[in-house]
């Protein structure tokens, strides 16, 4: 199979090489982690100053090592001093006690560790404190749209665009292909593994089906402020109450299991985050998509808006909801130590009503940092209104801001 290099993530990984820090590479199921440390090995395997150690636990000829004293036996057996050793562990979680082996093998100057998991209670309190700050998390996403481009082979233009939003970005696409029947097929089985594996067997959940009303709920509510209170009465509507404990419960195994990711809102004149009411977005549009299968063509703007948060996240900036004297702007996109940039997101600028209201909402905020429409819009370099640049979507996903 040809071998796509993914340069944005593999840059970072080497990025954090020969700084004693081990790197965890965190992120959904089927979004190309396993991928990342086969290029890693790659890269290296045929380099003589290098020993490359392996670990795949979701391969049977790995299902021996089941604790973190089998792991250190096996990094014994293979690792060859004189060399530097680079130690690759796939889906680390499924080894009992591995962070004690981690905190070992982190203290020898001849290795370098870079671990995934599929659940971020692989960065529990227990593993903090054991390793403490010595380790860098690195979020992998599915492809963004450059990335769609490279490894389905087809031209920047709005068909693509269009296969983009439909398809999503699991990089497993590029075996399976773009026939709606057989990408539907695909995210659903990648969805109910993650599902079994990192949600329901993990935390022990005798309610399946509440949470999968639940995710289908999300989905159909992508962008839209969400509380456990509101989700409590909904369901309780429907004849299937359920306490909001237990949906706070599940909201945050599903964001522990990076199906989707929570946004909280952001009070811009005061300058201070809200505690309830917050947003949530998926981290592959295709499974969003694929769960409510039928009513996509009635919500294209939630697909722009989902998709807008993912390419924000991609390109390194934290994400709040802005939150201004009774209004909303979309995303608030922020890099540490930089200015903050308001972003709103729309369908099509299609009447002047449209346009008011998207840039009105960012006119309303008194300050000089850069703010931004972004629209479904014919592809544009960008354009200027009050101060205000509207960019196309494919624009955005292709330039940045």
């Amino acid at each position: 199979m040809k071998i796509i290099p993914r340069p944005f993530y593999i840059d970072k990984i080497e990025n954090w090489f020969n700084r004693n820090t081990i790197i965890i590479l965190t992120g959904q199921r089927r979004v190309g982690k396993s991928y990342l440390l086969r290029l890693v090995r790659e890269k290296y395997i045929h380099n003589r100053g290098y020993n490359i150690i392996f670990i795949d636990k979701e391969k049977k000829e790995y299902d021996e090592i089941k604790k973190y004293e089998d792991l250190n036996q096996y990094i014994d057996n293979k690792k060859v001093s004189g060399k530097r050793n680079i130690i690759l562990i796939d889906e680390i979680q499924d080894i009992e006690g591995f962070e004690k082996s981690l905190r070992s093998w982190y203290e020898e100057e001849d290795v370098e560790i870079v671990v995934t998991g599929s659940n971020s209670k692989i960065l529990s309190s227990e593993l903090s404190t054991l390793i403490g700050g010595r380790y860098k998390e690195i979020y992998i996403q599915s492809l963004n749209y450059k990335e769609f481009l490279i490894f389905h082979n087809v031209e920047d233009s709005d068909e693509s665009l269009k296969k983009f939003m439909r398809s999503g970005g699991l990089p497993g696409l590029m075996k399976i292909g773009l026939n709606d029947n057989d990408v539907i097929e695909y995210q659903n089985d990648v969805l109910n593994t993650v599902l079994m594996k990192d949600v329901i067997l993990r935390n022990d959940i005798r309610n399946v089906a509440f949470l999968q009303n639940l995710i289908n709920y999300l989905a159909d509510n992508t962008g839209k402020l969400i509380s456990a209170s509101n989700i409590a009465k909904y369901m309780k509507s429907n004849s299937n109450p359920v306490s909001v404990g237990v949906i706070l419960n599940y909201l945050r195994y599903l964001s522990e299991s990076f199906i989707i990711r929570k946004v909280p809102r952001y009070d811009i004149h005061g300058k201070r985050l809200f505690e309830n009411n917050e947003k949530y977005y998926f981290q592959d549009i295709g499974i969003r998509n694929t769960l409510i299968q039928n009513n996509r063509a009635f919500d294209i703007e939630k697909q722009i808006e989902n998709i807008v948060y993912n390419e924000l996240v991609f390109q390194g900036y934290n994400i709040t909801v802005g939150q201004l004297s009774g209004k909303e702007v979309d995303f608030i996109a922020q890099k540490k130590g930089e200015e903050p940039h308001y972003i709103q997101v729309t369908y099509l600028l299609a009447s002047e009503e449209t346009r008011e209201r998207e840039f009105g909402n960012l006119k309303l905020i008194h300050n000089n940092y850069p703010k931004y429409v972004i629209s479904l819009d014919p592809y544009n370099d960008s354009s200027d209104y009050d101060g205000i640049k509207h960019l196309s979507l494919r624009h955005f996903l292709i330039h940045g801001l």
